[in-house]
């Protein structure tokens, strides 16, 4: 056996998303970082291996898609892909090859594919393996299997990984290490204390916590996928596939096979196997029953067997994703009832807002899937409405281990209960707490730090950090006192002022699957649903308010209309503040136009503000096919209606007069989406291409670098996106200009931009009172638009 040894600053173990995404962060921020993954490829359950479709905060909330790397990620391989994302077991090698591009590109990253970590050496001379036969054992005392901490604060100093096929052993020396391995492996050989399992209600108080504590995780999925050959494709299991034969099965326990062409995450297996060590019996058995699944729909099922006549199978996984398994225990025991609440942590690094997504234990061998899908994603049900939560943010202190000072960790192994997991374990959660704790990994060296030193002490440094690098942390902004844009009056060529969604407009950003829209599925939504619309007002005044209404009865009908400030897009809360608006509106018999509401109202704040009607199921609020940013439909949800969730889709509303929410000075507002403010520009599509915003200072700025956000697409998860889809507000081609005599000196000229964020180094320093950005062409808006310029003289 060859052995290599190898120094680093930081080595990340494990090539998932968290993975990935931290590895990046920490080298573009001058770590010497080394990748370890144990598979071919990377993306971990995400790569075209395991074929998890990426989910995270956008599922469930308007304007919440992960950005930063994880974003440039996804952004990338939707422009270079070819295939439609559709569900789990879609995804492809164009997919792994996007992430395989960005990581080869890093000049300060190493990448050791088909390696794998088989130990740790530690600061006392010894392995963990060596020390594990001494160290305590985990038990199960507390219902949970618990480890507790093996030593009082030894380092790592090496990792020990073995290459595939190789004959070929690595010491992986560093100053810090970051485990993303899933399972907490190397945390578990460093002596970490640690949990497996799923804590009670009495322990934790938490609302989705069970009465008992027990052993049992959520389990693990193989996925398929099958095509339309375009005739009939008979299949035959083979004798030993689990064979199905009862329907309901399917259809009433929350398994129900929506589509042919895959999709099917409750292909489950855990308990009574442990999801660790008893792998390879869970991955035989998830074959048997995958196989015995597309059995039942080809051969049996009364819904399917016509829909899937002409369809083949044409893969099936054989290396299974795992949903949990042992979470390292941080400075931080993050729990469900903080993120319910959304607690504004001092050291907020990420954000979610999946769901309480907490799979059955035991999957396909369990009564049911689940919960939420067995009872139908019935948002009218207290108990379903509940699992709804967030956006909420992360704490550094949850990623970063208590026992042993120089390793942190990212992913579904972070220091969090079972309950909070079911949220935080999505991939692109995992990839937004990757590049926060890679790039926590990189300022604690330059500081010469420890990583709990750095966060506890120094967090506004890492979040204007993340900031910068194009993420989203919901209560903090841009506050960078380097960036010269902030200090600077801020113009533009023209402006778009908008005045609502009617119910005959089209979507502009063409190139998204359309029936995510309600309009495709609902053309209207009957008004004892009590549907809603958050939208935002600029400009202080509010003259007159239409509404769509439908009446087909024939003889008028009354609706109770409220307009409310709201805090933001994602303001849910019942209890808002009191109306600025509130009436009763008679919608004539045998309706279906606009009402117009005299409103009269001056003096508003700018911001957010929520349209909310009640009435009867034979009333109606018709939707618009169309979409603006800023915007979102919603409706109540819960028994008792005790708060609001968004729908796929806008309901038809006009303003008048049109709103002045896209102005200039929204680049330099320190937020880069629409929430409690629109916090972008787009100029007035009546007003051809090329339009230009410009920053003006009062005294000449020196400047050597400028970074651009344009505006992405940030509504809807990528699953939404077509084959080689770029968001249509992207700048294709534009200049970076300043005053040259009577004209303009181009410093920058792109010509074939799809990228959200730019960053440009001028070849010298400018001294300058004007920068102007000049819009030529966009990738298909008439609009130009712009969310974030910043400015440095380094």
């Amino acid at each position: 056996m060859k052995t290599v040894k190898e120094n680093y600053d930081l080595v990340v173990c494990g090539g998932g998303m968290a993975g990935f995404c931290a590895a990046i962060a920490a080298a573009r921020h001058g770590a010497k970082t080394c990748l370890v993954q144990d598979r071919p490829v990377l993306g971990g359950n995400a790569s075209s291996e395991v074929r998890v479709t990426i989910h995270g905060a956008a599922c469930h909330h308007y304007n919440a898609r992960e950005s930063g790397i994880i974003g440039e990620a996804l952004n990338a391989e939707r422009r270079n892909n070819h295939l439609f994302p559709i569900e789990n077991g879609w995804t492809n090698s164009v997919h792994d090859m996007a992430l395989y591009d960005m990581a080869v590109r890093e000049p300060n990253l190493t990448l050791h594919l088909n390696t794998t970590v088989r130990d740790v050496l530690l600061s006392d001379g010894r392995s963990g393996l060596q020390s594990l036969g001494e160290w305590p054992v985990a038990t199960d005392e507390r219902g949970y299997l618990h480890r507790p901490a093996c030593h009082e604060g030894l380092k790592i100093e090496a990792v020990r990984a073995v290459v595939a096929n190789a004959e070929t052993e690595r010491l992986l020396y560093a100053t810090q290490f970051i485990d993303c391995t899933g399972d907490a492996l190397v945390g578990h050989l460093a002596g970490c204390e640690w949990r497996m399992g799923t804590e009670s209600s009495s322990e934790t108080g938490e609302v989705h916590a069970p009465p008992k504590a027990s052993r049992d995780t959520m389990g693990n999925s193989i996925h398929i996928r099958c095509i339309d050959t375009g005739r009939p494709a008979p299949f035959t299991a083979p004798d030993w596939a689990m064979r199905y034969e009862d329907a309901d099965f399917f259809y009433k326990q929350g398994r129900k096979p929506n589509e042919p062409e895959g999709g099917f995450w409750w292909i489950e297996i855990g308990v009574p196997w442990d999801t660790i060590h008893d792998n390879e019996a869970i991955r035989h058995e998830l074959t048997r029953h995958a196989l015995g699944v597309w059995d039942w729909m080809k051969n049996r099922d009364p819904q399917m067997m016509d829909r899937c006549r002409n369809y083949a199978l044409e893969f099936i996984g054989q290396v299974p994703g795992k949903r949990e398994s042992r979470r390292i225990m941080g400075w931080h025991f993050l729990n469900e009832n903080e993120l319910q609440r959304r607690e504004a942590f001092p050291d907020e690094c990420a954000f979610g807002g999946w769901f309480i997504d907490l799979h059955t234990p035991g999957g396909l061998l369990a009564p049911t899937s689940e919960p939420d899908s067995a009872l139908g994603y019935d948002s009218s049900l207290r108990e379903v409405a509940l699992k709804y939560i967030g956006p909420y943010g992360i704490p550094l202190r949850s990623l970063i281990s208590k026992d042993v000072p120089n390793l942190a960790m990212a992913g579904r192994n972070i220091s969090v209960t079972h309950a909070a997991l079911g949220t935080v374990r999505v991939m692109a959660t995992c990839g937004l707490m990757g590049q926060a704790i890679g790039t926590l990994a990189a300022h604690a060296r330059g500081e010469n730090e420890s990583l709990a030193k750095t966060a506890l002490e120094a967090p506004a440094k890492i979040q204007q950090a993340l900031l910068r690098d194009g993420c989203f942390l919901p209560h903090h902004r841009n506050e960078d006192p380097a960036d010269l844009a902030r200090r600077a009056n801020v113009q533009a060529s023209s402006s778009l002022r908008i005045n609502g969604l009617g119910a005959g407009d089209r979507v502009e950003d063409g190139n998204l699957r359309p029936h995510v829209w309600a309009c495709a599925t609902d053309r209207s939504r009957a008004l004892d649903r009590d549907p809603c619309q958050w939208f935002q007002l600029g400009g202080g005044e509010l003259k007159r308010l239409g509404i769509h209404l439908v009446n087909t009865k024939s003889s008028s009908q009354s609706v109770r209309v409220a307009l409310r400030k709201a805090k933001s897009l994602w303001d849910y809360e019942t209890s808002a503040e009191d109306p600025v608006w509130q009436g009763e509106v008679t919608v004539p018999a045998e309706f279906d136009d606009l009402i117009w509401l005299e409103t009269g109202l001056s003096g508003l704040r700018d911001g957010v503000y929520r349209l909310e009607l009640e009435g009867p199921a034979t009333l109606a609020w018709r939707c618009s096919p169309g979409r603006q940013h800023g915007t979102a439909g919603g409706h109540r949800i819960g028994s008792g209606r005790f708060h609001w969730n968004r729908l796929f889709g806008e309901m038809a509303y006009q303003t008048e007069p049109a709103q002045a929410v896209f102005e200039p000075a929204n680049v330099c507002s320190g937020i880069t989406r629409p929430g409690d403010g629109m916090h972008m520009w787009l100029s007035d599509p009546a007003q051809s291409l090329p339009q230009w915003i410009e920053l003006r200072w009062p005294e000449a700025v020196d400047l050597r670098r400028v970074e651009l956000t344009f505006p992405m697409q940030w509504v809807l998860e990528t699953h939404w996106e077509n084959p080689f889809y770029v968001a249509p507000h992207i700048a294709t081609a534009y200049r970076v200009e300043v005053p040259a005599g009577k004209g303009w000196r181009t410093l920058v000229h792109e010509t074939a931009n799809t990228a959200c964020r730019r960053q440009h180094l001028l070849e010298e320093t400018i001294s300058t009172h004007t920068l102007r950005l000049r819009i030529e062409r966009t990738h298909a808006s008439r609009s130009a638009g712009l969310v974030e310029i910043r400015c440095y003289a380094t």
